[in-house]
């Protein structure tokens, strides 16, 4: 049907159908996940009483703001902890990370990462790279890491050694700017075992971007004492404009909010204005619109292996966040393919990608994102560094039909730049 509406090459269309049957039983099996998280989200809506009421904003210090206090109960219904710190005010994933650390954290601490280097927008934070006025390390506190094997799994044998003395065992979720695999809640459930019997005391915190609502368990309900993300991703359900939360156990979560706010008023104050609505809103949309976008990752990961290319990870392999890599092999070919993504956008479909200086980022990026909300990876986007592998990281979609399409134009577009051959195929 998309061939009724945009221009594809026969040959493209038949890929796609192919591609698409092969897909079945993996389809099937995000349907049963969004089922069940979907019933999860409605029975914490239920027991905590949402109402209209809630969705009325605050202003001001926000004192006694009802809504506020209810979204934060259902989200750690959700996600099986004590408490959960949920706000418009977090201005990105990385700035509740960020905010976390900080609460957390304290001068001559030690974090280690158990998952190699953090994601590009967080290496500033932690003072490993230039730029980063504020940094953890200006505050004195030490930063080491484990790397990963080379086939891209966690050094389990090294996490015993590697987290003696550290306040905090860091977890980095999702693949970042690699093509090493997710980490699944099963193994994210055995590294938090591994640190808890070494050192008792650490505190176990996720980066947890880009994973919500993908498997059926959420990193604290397997150990995890702290997790954080942001709401442009899964767990603002494409509805949600801004925003991020932190969730876990209630001291840390408090400790958080004291960063966030201020030391004696914590969680107690922060208007909410007229952004309740969309938070619980996007909340209650997101597992189904998490299966929509972990459907047109399946989707691009096996027509785009049919194609000839490379991708992370196979589109029949376990899901454990909404991202699908592919590797392009120029930067010819990374661009193509996300100017191939940005004609799919239901926003800004006639802007062309280019690579740019973009802030956080040691090299180039391209970046294809037509989105109702700006910058949003919950609705289909497309991003690499402008480097080798030279790799599309794709993530989002926020109906099938749309995802879809979007992945088909991208074929689309290698096909006219000549980086897709149909002879070689």
């Amino acid at each position: 049907m998309i061939e009724q509406f945009f221009q594809i090459d026969p040959y493209i269309q038949e890929q796609a159908r192919v591609a698409q049957t092969r897909c079945h039983s993996a389809f099937a099996r995000i349907d049963e996940t969004a089922e069940y998280n979907g019933c999860k989200v409605l029975a914490a809506f239920i027991h905590n009483g949402v109402s209209e009421s809630h969705f009325a904003g605050s202003t001001g210090y926000g004192y006694g703001d009802r809504g506020r206090e209810v979204l934060d109960a259902v989200l750690a219904e959700i996600f099986g902890c004590e408490d959960a710190l949920i706000r418009h005010n977090f201005v990105s994933g990385t700035h509740a990370l960020t905010t976390a650390l900080f609460g957390v954290l304290r001068p001559h601490d030690k974090i280690v990462s158990l998952t190699g280097t953090p994601y590009d927008t967080l290496q500033p934070v932690l003072g490993i790279v230039p730029g980063g006025s504020g940094s953890l390390k200006e505050f004195g506190i030490a930063y080491a890491q484990l790397d990963l094997l080379a086939d891209g799994t966690p050094d389990y044998d090294g996490i015993a050694q590697a987290v003696q003395g550290a306040k905090v065992a860091y977890l980095q979720r999702s693949r970042g700017y690699t093509l090493r695999e997710t980490l699944s809640i099963a193994v994210i459930e055995r590294i938090c075992k591994l640190v808890r019997a070494a050192n008792p005391d650490a505190i176990i915190m996720v980066d947890n971007c880009y994973g919500e609502f993908v498997e059926q368990q959420e990193p604290t309900q397997v150990g995890a004492d702290l997790i954080a993300g942001s709401l442009i991703k899964n767990p603002g359900g494409g509805i949600a404009k801004t925003g991020g939360y932190i969730a876990g156990r209630a001291d840390l979560v408090e400790l958080c909010a004291c960063r966030l706010t201020a030391p004696g008023v914590g969680k107690e104050v922060g208007c909410t204005l007229d952004e309740s609505r969309s938070l619980f809103l996007g909340l209650f949309h997101a597992p189904t619109v998490v299966a929509a976008a972990t459907r047109t990752a399946v989707f691009a990961a096996a027509l785009f292996e049919q194609l000839g290319f490379e991708v992370y990870p196979h589109w029949d392999a376990p899901r454990s966040d909404i991202i699908q890599a592919v590797k392009l092999g120029s930067a010819r070919g990374l661009t193509a393919f996300c100017q191939g993504v940005q004609r799919g956008a239901p926003v800004d479909a006639f802007v062309t990608p280019e690579p740019w200086d973009m802030p956080g980022y040691d090299s180039q990026v391209i970046m294809a994102a037509g989105a109702f909300t700006l910058g949003a990876s919950i609705e289909l986007s497309a991003d690499g560094p402008m480097r080798e592998p030279y790799a599309a990281w794709m993530q989002g979609g926020l109906t099938w039909p749309s995802g879809k399409t979007g992945v088909v134009l991208a074929a689309q577009s290698l096909l006219e730049a000549g980086i897709l051959k149909i002879s070689d195929t």
